[in-house]
């Protein structure tokens, strides 16, 4: 089960991250960059998604569990606030599941 563990947590143990962040590559073509935070906006997880075609049908969930081991640090305080508010708002109004 997916805690909303606390950015010291490294046990490999299942975390919720919820989507903060959805961009296109500027170097690749085709490559969509979904970032997913944690509620206290301190630690991220980064997934680059080719899209094979426009009938590409994957839907991108509010959230998902990750492995702990997989979260990177946020570094900037700024955009830690960021990727918290944006976490919260996002946790608020969607189910885990919730195609977004």
């Amino acid at each position: 089960m997916a805690t909303d563990a606390d950015a010291d947590d490294e046990t490999g143990e299942e975390v919720r991250v919820w989507l903060v962040e959805r961009t296109y590559s500027d170097d690749e073509q085709n490559l969509v960059i979904l970032v997913y935070a944690t509620p206290d906006g301190k630690r991220y997880f980064r997934k680059e998604r080719a899209l094979t075609s426009f009938t590409d049908e994957r839907d991108t969930t509010a959230a998902l569990d990750v492995s702990a081991d997989n979260l990177g640090t946020v570094d900037d305080p700024e955009e830690c606030e960021q990727y918290a508010a944006e976490a919260s708002r996002v946790a608020a109004e969607r189910d885990p599941d919730d195609p977004i």
